[in-house]
């Protein structure tokens, strides 16, 4: 059973004092770190998209029961520059008016410097791919992005923070009825209890801009990595024509994780499931818009 929601939240701080160190016949007890006493911690995990700022704009009105919201940045490099224009000209002023703590988290090393997603992939004699990049065969490759730039980036948060699997935080999902397949893939961590307030309002991705307009925001694009793999062909042709230079950065970047695995004999892989360079993929010319997603970017 989980408290009724306070709307607020409490941390206490570990005492600086230690406990006394004691002897028994078993020789020197070790000194004991007890956790710290986090309450009813809770906290929104925020991705930037128009669920996340739906949610926002309901917590204002007390009908999302969140006060802090928890933006895991994957790096200012790597994120759609649209997202962290949107973020902090829009979301973070609105959060900071109404008394929402709006948060925004790093990946940081063990030595205190950050990590950034691209960072990672373009890092010389990496070998990693942590994006969900096309095989040639066409199957998608295997993730690790959001796991290690969001997900354990927010529970980093959280534990320090005082949730634990014995006192676990609630962590708020914006997934919304029309994406409520979603739910299922969300895998809980120990010290966390997920809920989705969004399904419990009923409310659909259709909603958002509507709940979004109401308290005087604009609408904010799509949140994801600007070289996602995940998107769709039409916002391949949307960047070639509007943002050149971060498109030919893309193809950039797919060239190079491809010139290593040349060197490692293996095959190439590419940011869009039609086995070609993106560069040759992706149309210079306007045509009929269409769907053809390939997924979803669980960014929030």
């Amino acid at each position: 059973m989980h408290p009724p929601d306070p709307y607020r939240r409490s941390v206490h701080r570990p005492s600086s004092t230690q406990p006394p160190r004691t002897h028994t016949h078993h020789g020197p007890a070790k000194r004991r770190r007890h956790p710290v006493p986090c309450g009813p911690l809770r906290a929104f995990s925020f991705g930037g998209g128009w669920q996340s700022v739906a949610a926002l704009v309901l917590a204002t009105r007390g009908e999302v029961p969140f006060t802090t919201f928890l933006f895991a940045n994957v790096g200012d490099d790597s994120e759609h520059p649209a997202t962290l224009a949107y973020l902090r000209r829009h979301a973070a002023p609105f959060a900071a008016a109404h008394g929402l703590d709006l948060r925004e988290l790093r990946r940081t090393r063990r030595d205190g410097t950050t990590e950034t997603l691209y960072g990672r992939l373009m890092r010389e004699g990496s070998r990693s791919i942590p994006i969900p990049v096309r095989m040639s065969n066409g199957a998608p490759g295997t993730r690790s992005c959001t796991s290690d730039f969001k997900i354990r980036v927010i529970g980093k948060w959280l534990r320090a923070h005082g949730a634990s699997a014995a006192n676990p935080a609630t962590v708020g999902i914006g997934i919304s009825v029309d994406e409520i397949h979603r739910a299922n893939n969300r895998r809980c961590e120990p010290y966390e209890h997920i809920v989705y307030p969004l399904l419990d309002l009923g409310v659909r991705r259709a909603d958002c801009p509507r709940i979004i307009r109401s308290a005087g925001l604009p609408v904010p694009p799509k949140s994801a990595c600007w070289f996602c793999p995940f998107h769709r062909l039409t916002n391949w042709q949307d960047m070639r024509r509007d943002e050149p230079e971060l498109f030919a950065r893309a193809c950039a970047l797919e060239t190079t994780i491809n010139t290593r695995r040349a060197a490692l004999g293996r095959d190439p892989v590419w940011l869009t499931r039609y086995a070609a360079p993106l560069a040759d993929v992706v149309p210079d010319i306007d045509v009929l818009p269409f769907d053809d997603g390939d997924g979803t970017c669980d960014g929030g």
